[in-house]
């Protein structure tokens, strides 16, 4: 019907959504929790490798009296490792203009590749923030290329929602179910 409002994409009301959850007074920070990369690619929709070709600042809908912008990066697609029963072949992500919406910069037109996990939205676009798991390639130990095919989502259901990791001093985990021996540390912050 001419001149009725049309629904906002859902990219736009998740941008709102993030712009709500900022807390107040943090008029320019993006916070994201902590997680693991296989936590990550286990709750994300859509994990690919893909180089940048480029960038451009897109309007996040089609009403002009919204101002909210959105960054549109054309990548090539190297390989997808996640979400194939969503989408075939991503040509474009999204992601917030503003880093304050937990927007991403990522660097276009070089050779860099990037890991990235992402969602995709009903409007069957791809899209990104801060809290993803966004990674250049290089920086990913052979360990986590490898388990990228195989291991981290086959098994999302496994350690992350029955165990938890104690760190050794030497730096590695251990992986502990049931009850753990109670630190010091620990107790100190339950007791006062």
């Amino acid at each position: 019907m001419p001149g009725s409002p049309r629904p906002a994409p859902s990219w736009v009301l998740l941008l709102r959504l993030l712009a709500l959850l900022r807390p107040p007074g943090l008029g320019e920070a993006c916070s994201c929790a902590p997680a693991h990369p296989q936590q990550h690619i286990c709750h994300s929709a859509l994990v690919i490798r893909a180089k940048i070709s480029s960038e451009k600042v897109v309007p996040a809908s089609a009403d002009p009296a919204d101002t909210e912008k959105m960054l549109r990066y054309e990548i090539k697609q190297i390989k997808m490792f996640k979400g194939f029963e969503k989408v075939k072949d991503v040509q474009y992500i999204y992601t917030p203009f503003d880093s304050s919406l937990c927007g991403v910069k990522l660097e276009a037109n070089s050779q860099k590749q990037y890991l990235l996990t992402g969602q995709v939205l009903s409007d069957g676009k791809v899209f990104i923030h801060l809290c993803n798991y966004i990674e250049p390639w290089e920086d990913l130990s052979l360990v986590q290329r490898e388990s990228l095919n195989h291991h981290y989502h086959l098994n999302c259901g496994c350690q992350a929602q029955h165990y938890v990791c104690m760190k050794h001093v030497d730096g590695t985990c251990s992986w502990y179910r049931g009850h753990l021996p109670l630190r010091k540390e620990f107790v100190d912050i339950v007791q006062p």
